[in-house]
């Protein structure tokens, strides 16, 4: 494989999460956070990433088969991972100010997540493929539409659950991080598996993903209006 084919895989992967960063920084555009946390989130994202695949190759080694059980400890290692890139970039600094930045946040780690992700997935595609245009474009709008959209959401839900408890106690702040994050898990896991033993309902499964995408924006507009007193 050729550093140019490389090169394309890496842009086939990155350039769409470009976009969806700058969709969702919008959503904070009043008071945007500072860009280098951003940037900061978005490279520990890629870390998160790379951090997770030995994780994976080993749960995959002594969860035999491919049945929920895996399928569970896989989305949990990504979810956590991606939590944890998103705590030591962002989430316990100072520019942690308002509801909405943990969202924002989250949402920007997943991406750089799905950047490296569906960078690797093109190389696969070449590798298999050779250098058939149909095929990169097929796996490459795949992974615009379906993973980059699951990651978005997955750890936005993290973020809704932190951003609805910033004024609210530290147990009760704990108990919403631990919901969300079950929930995140959750719907990482049914999306994982519908993939697997669904694949004639992979529309309806992606039209899924984009109301609950819909809803995350709507509940964004409610966390910005969030104030200490309504708590």
């Amino acid at each position: 494989m050729t550093n140019e084919l490389i090169l394309y895989a890496f842009l086939g992967g990155v350039l769409p999460t470009i976009f969806w960063l700058w969709f969702w920084l919008k959503a904070d555009k009043l008071n945007p956070e500072p860009k280098r946390y951003i940037a900061y989130s978005f490279v520990f994202g890629i870390l998160s990433a790379l951090l997770v695949l030995p994780v994976e190759e080993f749960l995959s080694e002594i969860i035999t088969g491919t049945g929920i059980i895996l399928i569970v400890a896989l989305s949990f290692s990504e979810e956590l991972f991606k939590y944890l890139g998103a705590y030591f970039s962002a989430l316990n600094k100072k520019y942690m100010d308002e509801p909405i930045d943990a969202v924002i946040y989250l949402i920007t780690v997943a991406l750089g997540f799905a950047a490296l992700e569906n960078s690797l997935f093109l190389l696969s595609a070449m590798k298999s493929n050779g250098a058939e245009i149909s095929r990169i474009v097929l796996v490459g709008n795949m992974r615009f539409i379906g993973a980059t959209l699951l990651h978005t959401l997955c750890s936005g839900v993290i973020g809704l659950f932190i951003a609805f408890s910033f004024y609210k106690k530290s147990f009760s702040k704990k108990v919403f991080l631990l919901i969300g994050f079950i929930l995140s898990v959750t719907l990482h896991t049914f999306f994982n598996f519908f993939i697997i033993n669904s694949e004639s309902k992979i529309f309806i499964i992606f039209l899924a993903i984009w109301v609950a995408i819909i809803i995350m924006i709507l509940l964004l507009e409610k966390i910005k209006h969030m104030r200490k007193r309504f708590v």
